[in-house]
């Protein structure tokens, strides 16, 4: 990579003064074409850990050059801001598709009618509007309250869908095809009727090419009057149909609580795989990511980042650093010969090359046409500087917002003219490094704080529901104690965090936001999480941004790309995997001796709370817990009074740069189904200093044990195992070491049958574990269990006597689970391979319900042992979440993209199929 990442880790299994005002016009940006560049040269990828680019090593490093302080004019903010794309086409596109959205669905997303923003200022009167996902959008409160349409309206979608005998001019959509209808069941009512008349599946025969189609003109009113009559018998019968479903789910749930199995909604064994993904569409949300250098998106939020640009959510990419690098467009020891490339150090050219790259790499991404045109415009920023915002024409809901500060030029070394340098105050300002492209031509410096306000500033323009940033605690390799990741990656998502409270904390007037953190340079040094297709369409774009064919399709005489990866694009393997570095816990939704549900998740950096009472109550949520800066990621955990506790960390900062803390955190239901919490508790940290190894400690893994006993345990800085156990006197005991080498991402525990603790934890080669002896006793020794390698997320729940583990095959996706054993000993009890949709990270299992991301970024399920899996239409942050309430009935649960909750059940029997999804309150428009 070329933005000063070194080659890190071993291969896997080891305010300014006055100044001109800017130009206030945008750029039209449209790529051309000419003769293809000249060959290049290899680019030589060493196994040495030490290995950097030809610009990353120390004794060629330039510091930034310095720049004169210059003062900016005063700014309206963006309100009457001229810099602003005019965007006429755009709405009207958004119009158009914003109408179509709510035909199809008949949803309306009041926010995406508001007015555009600035970044942090006043309303824009002449901005354009948001932009409108071409999904559906979310059910009003009113619909979220049913499960599935009824009546007549379900009717129409029958008809929609394809009835039979009727008209065969247009065929039904399939799940998540281009007429923006993402895997719908068969609905009730109207709206299947609605959906039987738009597919209309023949009743025999299709007809010829250039044949009239039936149902058509020319079949007479005779045939019309008997469609019409077909049309009324469908509908009876749809009505019929949704309301014995929710007699028969009513009744499911009462069984299922106490006797019986029973069938939602009376579905038999072919039913799962049709029902999966029923129920009201999802909100799209909208997701605003922000990364350190050009390329950071695609190496490490990829797939996600595919994902959502495919569904239509609207996605903001921004780019804290110009990743000017030491300004050579050229592979290693080619950069004398490589024709068309910058031949020589030109930082804003290359700069540029590398902006060019991305806009190629989004535009295939999002239309198909690495050349499709952008609207390239010039932005006052909440920070006292300009950012240049990119909004891709054919797709406007696209942007990229390049904030062009000065990048560190080396992965661990110390330069002080950095964000890490900003952040601990060595320079009191960040300068810019301005691309030779950009419409931005004002240079400008931002303080530490300015820094947080420009970047708080963005997401009060875009106003995210999902915000992804990269990982602020990476971690030291244990060995050369240098940092496992780039320099500038965390210490840009540590600036993230701080923004992230900061618009939390000042905006009220927004929608619940949900954090998704991303590993760096360390996926290279763990088994690879993504299937073979997967990751080839994650090179492609790495591909796209490396400019491979040389052909000047930008028209830019930077160049179209960044040849510094040209010759290795995937990295160190990182176009492999992706790996979530907080949030992949599947222990947040539980339930109580009443049969309610519990869920709770992270939202606006405080624990927001769900609550539905008994076994049919109505949601409530959700509710924020006083105390913020805690992290992604919650894991709840019953009592042995019947209370609920909730564990997790929290991030502070503290007054100097050296306060930055991340510690583990709990509270206790004041008492069992209480709606109240107390106050957070500490339970520290077992790092003694942020330096020593970045504050790196995993997400709590909590389990009691058969005395009634909690204990909570943590992976730390140095890869070993932690754990804290609470004294009969309430009060807990110290931070003990349990052993353990080479352990990655967060362990995992649960209890067996006869109740003793057993914790797991993956290593890059294969899993380890700790067992209890007898309840109430020490953790045993750590065992090797034989196991072979695994993709970083565990699950683990006791049951079968023992306790059972699930997890996934690297480089497949498939999910595998083992049952381990305690008597005599931690052991392993044969492994099965249980298949999947590929996919990657957790999986959740309770009862017989098996269900985790697939391929795709959507919510797969299997509802039974040799079951067929089924696909939601669900996207989802983080992992999702799973309980057994009752005997016999099981809840799932996921926060999709909008920051809402999703919930289903089915009962836990072998030809059941999970009831259709159902939002949890109103649409998230605002706290």
């Amino acid at each position: 990579m070329s933005d000063g990442h070194p080659r890190p880790g071993p291969p896997a299994g080891g305010a300014p003064g006055p100044g001109p005002a800017p130009d206030p016009t945008y750029q039209y940006w449209q790529y051309g074409h000419s003769d293809p560049y000249g060959q290049y040269g290899q680019y030589a990828w060493s196994q040495d850990s030490q290995q950097y680019h030809q610009s990353h090593l120390p004794h060629q490093h330039q510091h930034p050059e310095p720049v004169s302080e210059f003062h900016h004019a005063p700014q309206a903010g963006w309100n009457g801001w001229d810099g602003w794309p005019d965007g006429a086409g755009a709405q009207a596109q958004q119009a158009q598709q914003a109408q179509q959205a709510q035909q199809a669905y008949e949803f309306q997303h009041p926010a995406d009618a508001e007015p555009a923003r600035a970044f942090g200022g006043p309303e824009a009167a002449g901005a354009p509007a948001p932009f409108v996902p071409q999904q559906s959008q979310a059910p009003s409160p009113q619909q979220a309250q049913q499960d599935a349409p009824q009546g007549r309206r379900a009717a129409r979608l029958a008809r929609r869908a394809g009835a039979p005998d009727g008209p065969t001019g247009a065929s039904s959509a399939a799940p998540g095809s281009a007429d923006g209808r993402i895997g719908e069941a068969p609905p009730q009512g109207r709206r299947a009727a609605r959906t039987a008349r738009r597919g209309g599946a023949p009743d025999g025969p299709a007809p010829a090419a250039g044949a009239r189609p039936r149902g058509g003109g020319g079949q007479g009113p005779q045939r019309n009057h008997r469609w019409a009559g077909l049309v009324k018998g469908v509908a009876l019968c749809a009505a019929v149909a949704a309301a014995g479903m929710l007699v028969l789910r009513a009744g499911a749930a009462v069984e299922g609580l106490g006797g019986s199995p029973a069938h939602p909604g009376g579905g038999g064994p072919d039913t799962a795989a049709v029902a999966v993904g029923a129920g009201a569409v999802p909100d799209p949300g909208r997701v605003v990511q922000i990364v350190a250098h050009p390329d950071d998106d695609l190496y490490f939020m990829n797939p996600d980042l595919r994902y959502s640009i495919s569904a239509g959510h609207p996605v903001t990419s921004v780019y804290l650093t110009a990743g000017e690098a030491d300004g050579v467009n050229a592979a290693p020891a080619k950069g004398a010969t490589t024709k068309g490339a910058t031949a020589k150090p030109d930082k804003p050219a290359y700069a540029e090359a590398r902006q060019n790259g991305i806009r190629a790499a989004y535009a295939k991404m999002a239309t198909g046409d690495r050349s499709s045109a952008w609207k390239r415009t010039v932005v006052p920023t909440k920070g006292g500087g300009h950012a240049e915002v990119d909004v891709l024409v054919a797709n406007p809901r696209v942007n990229l917002v390049w904030l062009q500060l000065r990048e560190a030029g080396h992965g661990y070394a110390d330069v002080p003219d950095s964000l890490h340098g900003l952040w601990d105050g060595k320079v009191a300002r960040l300068e810019s490094m301005l691309s030779s492209g950009t419409p931005v031509k004002q240079r400008f410096a931002y303080s530490k704080d300015q820094v947080v306000q420009t970047l708080a500033g963005v997401l009060e323009q875009y106003t995210p529901t999902t915000v992804r940033f990269q990982d602020p605690t990476p971690g030291r390799y244990p060995d050369t104690k240098q940092y496992t990741d780039h320099q500038d990656h965390f210490y840009g998502a540590r600036f993230v965090q701080m923004a992230t409270a900061a618009y939390a904390k000042d905006v009220k007037d927004r929608p619940h936001f949900a954090v998704q953190n991303y590993v760096g340079y360390f996926n290279g040094s763990l088994p690879s999480a993504l299937d073979p297709q997967e990751a080839k369409e994650k090179l492609d774009s790495l591909d796209t941004y490396a400019w491979l064919d040389r052909q000047n399709h930008c028209g830019s005489d930077a160049g179209c790309g960044d040849l510094k990866v040209s010759d290795h694009p995937a990295g160190n393997r990182w176009t492999d995997s992706i790996n979530y570095a907080r949030g992949t816990g599947t222990n947040w939704l539980t339930s109580d001796k009443d049969h309610g549900l519990w869920a709770f998740k992270v939202l606006d950096g405080q624990v927001a709370v769900w609550h539905r009472p008994g076994p049919v109550g109505a949601w409530r949520g959700p509710d924020l817990l006083p105390g913020t800066g805690m992290d992604p990621g919650a894991s709840a955990v019953t009592l042995k009074d019947g209370r609920i506790a909730v564990f997790g960390t929290r991030t502070s900062f503290g007054a100097r740069p050296t306060d930055y803390r991340r510690e583990v955190v709990h509270a206790v239901q004041k008492s069992p189904g209480a709606d109240g919490f107390g106050e957070w508790q500490s339970l520290g940290t077992p790092e003694t200093a942020d330096e020593t190894w970045t504050s790196d400690i995993s997400a709590p893994a909590v389990s009691v044990d058969g005395t009634g006993q909690p204990a909570a345990y943590v992976r730390d800085g140095a890869y070993g195992l932690r754990g804290r156990v609470q004294q009969a006197d309430g009060g807990w005991g110290p931070w003990e070491k349990h052993g353990g080498e080479d352990l990655h991402g967060a362990p995992v525990t649960a209890t067996d049958g006869a109740g003793r603790r057993i914790v797991l934890s993956a290593t890059s080669k294969s899993v380890v574990g700790w067992a209890q002896p007898k309840p109430g006793a020490p953790l045993g020794r750590v065992t090797a269990t034989g196991l072979p390698d695994t993709t970083l997320p565990l699950t683990a729940e006791g049951r079968e006597g023992g306790v059972r583990l699930w997890f996934r095959k690297p480089g497949s996706g498939n999910v595998r689970t083992a049952l381990m054993t305690a008597d005599g000993g931690l052991k392993v009890n044969h492994m099965t391979d249980l298949g999947g949709l590929n996919g990657f990270g957790s999986v959740t299992a309770s009862g017989h319900v098996l269900a985790g991301r697939a391929a795709g970024g959507q919510l797969g399920s299997e509802v039974g042992p040799g079951r067929p899996w089924g696909r939601s239409p669900l996207m989802f942050v983080g992992a999702p979440s799973s309980t057994m309430t009752g005997k016999n009935m099981v809840s799932l649960a996921v926060v999709g993209l909008d920051a809402r909750l999703y919930v289903t059940s089915s009962a836990d029997a072998p030809d059941a199929y999970l009831a259709p999804w159902q939002p949890v309150g109103p649409r998230n428009a605002a706290p």
